[in-house]
Order: structure tokens, then sequence, then C-alpha cells
């Protein structure tokens, strides 16, 4: 599948499981407190395609709009109801009922979430330890010592096992102080305790590559240029070239290492080369023409093979982060926990300026996002599922009219005034409340552009 399509139907999966499990989150609790729901809608407009059935006849809708969905339940201030069904109307429940059915949404989006990350350290995944290359020059890690070779084994006191961990803890730490302080282990096995400054991830706003902008990179260990793999069908294959073929060089510019042919097969989409080969005690001549390949925008060549890693270097610079399904729950839930919190903190920062609106991700971002995971594998894919449950989750409980979190504010405001919020009230919050969410959208969309333009 092409990227033209693979990228759109990687993101309208996700967001059609994810408006499927918030909307059935309120159809569910509803049902449980004995409201009548009318229609379950997954996207917005005219619907695409429609069937009744279930107890109540519930109209079971696909919209033509797909960014979102809702559930329309009997409701006297929308239309009439038989005298015979107005205790199954939504306006006559408690108010608790209400907000139960209200909040039933962004809960299923969180429980979601839980129940990914519980799937995904119960299972296991292999992660890149976090092992350092050179930093670069006038970098805050250049600055701090760090050295190549380096391990990092704690971040602020808390323990770390792979890049994605190192990750998680400097932005959270960043967004608590100015400086982190580092444990590190070096080849020797010497440990040591540096100071990093996390001021050049808030001075660019929170946008961009947090590890780029700190000086942090991984190691990249000089291999021989000998391929592992080849792809059947693709041009290294139809090229000649087998497993374990040494690239001694190509049109004449000698190779030392695999990041040699990467460099060259690279920049030379759809040309002819010549590579000269050893397989065995024979060296031989083929001919390659690297195939054009676009991501992201980017044109490059591709020959379809991969590089022979040595075992022992595999050892040592990944891990396989698994837990008994007890502790993989614990996790789960403390995982699903702190990104919501960081959600909040970051809006907040956004309301403050501390934190760039060039942050907001539009429906095109989050396609490329969803694009890039489901190409790494699985476990990336669902990860990304369930950060953007996450933030749907969050973003629902904002206390802004339209949200679910506006309605639950009405609700505490009738708890408090203990009477129901006037109408005329609820008009002009949805009026505040549908510009506000045009707006945020509006900035989305913006934001969206300019990475296109800007690349």
């Amino acid at each position: 599948m092409s990227d033209i399509l693979f990228y759109p139907a990687a993101f309208i999966v996700v967001i059609g499981v994810l408006v499927v499990v918030h909307e059935y989150g309120h159809y569910a609790v509803a049902r449980l407190c004995g409201v009548k729901v009318l229609r379950f809608s997954v996207g917005f407009g005219r619907p695409l395609w429609m069937k009744r059935f279930g107890p109540d006849g519930t109209e079971w809708a696909i919209g033509a709009f797909p960014l979102g969905g809702y559930v329309k339940m009997l409701d006297e201030r929308e239309a009439p109801v038989a005298e015979d069904e107005t205790h199954r109307a939504f306006n006559r429940q408690p108010v608790g009922r209400r907000m139960a059915i209200v909040a039933a949404g962004p809960a299923a989006n969180f429980l979601l979430a839980i129940l990914v990350y519980w799937a995904i350290f119960w299972h296991g995944t292999e992660e890149l330890r976090p092992v350092l290359g050179a930093p670069p020059a006038a970098t805050a890690a250049a600055a701090g010592g760090f050295a190549h070779g380096e391990r990092i084994l704690k971040v602020a006191g808390a323990p770390v096992q792979t890049w994605e961990d190192v990750r998680w803890q400097l932005l959270q730490r960043a967004a608590e102080g100015s400086e982190a302080q580092i444990e590190v282990i070096d080849e020797r096995r010497e440990i040591a305790v540096r100071r990093l400054d996390l001021g050049a991830i808030r001075d660019s706003g929170w946008e961009g590559d947090a590890f780029r902008q700190l000086g942090l990179t991984p190691y990249r260990p000089r291999l021989p240029a000998v391929i592992g793999k080849v792809a059947a069908g693709e041009a290294g294959a139809r090229a000649g070239l087998q497993p374990g073929d040494l690239i001694l060089a190509i049109d004449g510019e000698p190779v030392d290492w695999w990041s040699d042919v990467v460099r060259i097969v690279r920049a030379a989409p759809g040309k002819t080369l010549r590579a000269d080969v050893r397989r065995g005690d024979e060296e031989l001549s083929l001919t390659l023409t690297p195939e054009l390949h676009e991501e992201r925008g980017q044109r490059f060549g591709r020959l379809g093979i991969s590089i022979h890693e040595p075992g022992q270097l595999r050892d040592d610079l990944t891990v396989v982060v698994a837990y008994g399904p007890a502790e993989a729950l614990g996790r789960a839930l403390r995982e699903t926990w702190d990104k919501s919190v960081f959600s909040l903190v970051m809006l907040g920062k956004m309301l403050t300026g501390e934190v760039s609106w060039r942050n907001l991700s539009g429906p095109v971002t989050i396609a490329d996002y969803a694009g890039q995971s489901a190409k790494l594998g699985v476990e990336y894919y669902l990860k990304f599922m369930a950060l953007v449950s996450i933030s749907l989750g969050v973003l629902n409980l904002l206390p802004i009219p339209i949200l679910d979190g506006g309605h639950l504010m009405y609700y505490l405001a009738e708890i408090i005034k203990r009477g129901p919020v006037s109408e005329r009230s609820m008009e002009i919050g949805q009026q505040v409340g549908l510009a506000l969410l045009l707006m945020l959208m509006a900035f989305a969309f913006y934001n969206d552009i300019t990475r296109l333009i800007s690349g």
C-alpha cells in the first residue's frame, strides 16, 4: 500500500476505534441508568450507513464527517416524549446519573489506554538501551560532561531502562525545573552523576526533538558493510545481492562501514551504481539501481537490504522490557495517570505562553504520526493509539461548554445552587464553547499547513 493510502488508513483506524470506545462509554452507562438511546453515530453529518436494532430500536449510523461521533438520548428538551417513556428521558434523571453518563465517554478512553499499556507491558517490548553517542559541541549534554559510550541509569533519581524512559523523565523534569541530575555508567563500569541543563526545551517553546535540542544522541556503532537480510522483490534482490555479502565499494568509492552504504544509496534514487562485493572467497561486480522512495516529503534511494547485526551487540544495545500481569497493570495505571497530568500541565503552559501554540496538532499531523507508528510495528501503533486516547479523554474533560467537561460543569453548578442551570445560560455557554473549539481547530489546522509547507 502506498503512503498516500497507508497514512490515511492508519489514521482512520485510530480515530474510528477511539470514537467508538468514547461513545460506547456514554451508551453503556446510559443503558445501565435506564435512559433510552435513540442513535449511536460514528461521525457527523448525513449518515452513509444506518441500521436500527437492539431492544430499543437504536439507530446505529456512520456519518459522512468522521472526526467525532455522538450518542443521542431521549430528551424532552429536544423533542416531545411519550408519557409512558418520560422516566427514560435523560433530562428526567437525577444529576448523579447524568454526570455518570457524561463522564463515561472520557473514562472509556482512559480505560482503553490502561488496557493497551497493560497488554504491552505484560507481553514485553524490545527497546533501545539509553547508551550515549558523542554529544555535539555547544549543547547542554556536551557542557554537562556526557561522553560517548556512557549508559544512563537514572534521571532525577528515577531508574530508566530505555531511551523512551529517558525522554519521558526529561520532559517531566523540564516542566518542573531548569535542570536534571543524571546518573551514568561508562565503559569502565564507573558511575558518575552529571547535571543537564534543560533550558533548551523551554527556550524552544517545547517544539521539536528534545534529545536533539539537549545534545543527547544514541550510540551508533561502526559496523562492517555485511548484508544480513535481502527483501524479496526489492532492488537489492534484483541486483543479485545475498545475505553475507560484504560490500567493498560503490561506484569506485571505498566502503568502510555500513553507514557509508546507507549514505551513498540514499543519495542515488533511480541511479545505476556499480558495487564491488566479496562473497566468500570470490569478488563480484554487481549493478545496483536504488528504488525511489518517498516518505514525509523526502525522496531517497532504497535497496531493501539490512545489516548483519552481531548477536552480542544486539544484547548490549537493546533490552526486552516485560512485567508480570499485576506489575504490568500497576505500570499501565501509572503511565496513563502521568500522561494525563502532563497533558494538563502542557495545556496550562500554553495558556501562560510558556509552551508554543505550534505544538497543537490537527488531523494531518496526527495522520502522519499514525502512519509512522504503524510502519514501526503493532506495538508502536498501539502505544500511539493509547496516547491519543488519553489526549481525547483529557480534552473532553476540559470545562468548555459543548464538551463533556462543560456539561459536568453545569451539573456541578446544579448541585451547588440546588437547581438546574437556566436555558439561556446554557445557550450562551454553548456559543462560547463552540467559538473556543473552532479557535483551537483553526490553530491546529494552521499548524498542520505550516508543517506541510516547511517539510
